[in-house]
């Protein structure tokens, strides 16, 4: 599993992949750290907002925060090009597919 890994994200050294998780762990928990009190000081909570919408608009405020820092914190490693790249591929994701067609110049205008 992990060579398959370090192959498509092209790591040169276990070091390297080492690094990359470690990023990965601490961005989660320092994300999730952070996200509390903001979400608590916006009055989002289970008692005021279903759950039903709660959970998605969490998502949705906590998604650019944990993206930001991931790449500040893979840059603090030495590895901000690689998270740079993991975030900007992750954001041409949300993208529509048409829109990521048109972009990529395999859709005719």
């Amino acid at each position: 599993m992990f060579k398959g890994l370090k192959a498509r994200w092209e790591v040169k050294s276990n070091l390297q992949f080492a690094i990359i998780f470690s990023v990965f762990a601490i961005n989660g928990s320092l994300t999730a750290w952070i996200a509390k009190p903001v979400i608590s000081w916006l009055g989002l909570t289970a008692e005021i907002i279903p759950l039903i919408i709660l959970v998605p608009l969490r998502f949705i405020l906590i998604l650019p925060l944990w993206m930001l820092m991931l790449v500040i914190i893979g840059a603090l490693l030495g590895q901000g090009s690689f998270f740079w790249n993991f975030v900007k591929k992750m954001l041409y994701r949300f993208l529509p597919k048409k829109k990521r067609l048109e972009q990529t110049g395999s859709v005719s205008k």
